[in-house]
């Protein structure tokens, strides 16, 4: 049998992906001297409360291989492969750890999947993956179908600023909009697994209602879409967002999840995105 191992970036909550019997590996969040796992010693309202006290931004850490290890040769001695869903290695460093974790274990059969994602579109990938699973398929053919969805993921996403982007050195090919936004709202994109730049807006209202416009034009009208929108203190515009998307693609429910801390660490709070697979 094939164990499916996540970790937090991919937003699903943790109940959640206890029930459907994934395993889930946290970051790391770094207030000056002090670390805390975002599994269960430090939850969002803390982590903003702190956000908000702290006089420096926060550090994230990708877990350590040592996190990993103990599953490894768990699942090895029962005769289970195992297949790790990670973020995009350009975002976090969770792919190299867990890498580096099955070097040290090399008895396990062991596949790293790197996603070139995050948050709302790695939570569909961990699904499905525990899904294949369940049905029986090979490893092979889990990281197969995997990355084939990968590669059709839309992620749109607006910042209330760029200054934790830049500040935590993953802001990509958007670069070039420090200094010249001042007051202007980029809308960002994930493109193979970096952050890029859309376009931008004058407020963050006409920039929330242009990320609705191109995820109506680009959306498929079915379920295989997979859309999902993800926020971190923005839940009365995510609920917003998810209505009218729910009205106008002739989708029954959008899962509305919370961005993880770690996240937010690297985008700030107020962020809200969209993430949907297109067909082929």
């Amino acid at each position: 049998m094939v164990k499916i191992i996540a970790d937090t970036t991919c937003g699903l909550p943790l109940d959640e992906l206890e029930e459907m019997g994934v395993d889930v590996i946290p970051q790391i969040i770094i207030f000056g001297e002090d670390s805390f796992r975002d599994d269960h010693e430090i939850d969002t309202p803390t982590f903003l409360a702190k956000l908000q006290a702290a006089k420096d931004l926060p550090k994230t850490a990708a877990p350590p291989p040592a996190m990993y290890e103990p599953l490894f040769k768990k699942y090895a001695g029962e005769g289970d492969s195992i297949l790790v869903v990670t973020p995009s290695s350009d975002l976090s460093g969770t792919y190299r750890s867990a890498e580096v974790a099955a070097e040290m274990v090399p008895e396990a059969n062991v596949q790293i999947l790197d996603t070139r994602t995050i948050a709302g579109g790695l939570g569909v990938l961990v699904k499905k993956a525990k899904t294949l699973a369940d049905q029986g398929e090979t490893l092979e053919k889990i990281v197969e179908e995997l990355r084939t969805l990968a590669k059709k993921e839309v992620v749109y996403f607006l910042v209330d600023t760029l200054e934790y982007l830049h500040k935590g050195g993953r802001i990509g090919n958007a670069s070039y909009l420090i200094g010249s936004v001042l007051q202007m709202k980029p809308i960002l994109g994930v493109d193979d697994g970096k952050v890029t730049a859309i376009e931008k807006q004058r407020t963050s209202s006409k920039a929330l209602n242009r990320i609705k416009t191109l995820v109506l034009e680009q959306c498929p009208k079915c379920e295989d879409a997979q859309i999902t929108i993800s926020h971190c203190g923005g839940e009365v515009r995510a609920s917003q967002l998810a209505q009218e998307l729910e009205q106008a693609l002739e989708i029954d429910t959008i899962p509305v999840y919370v961005v993880p801390s770690a996240i937010v660490v690297h985008v700030g709070p107020g962020v809200i995105s969209v993430s949907f697979f297109k067909n082929d």
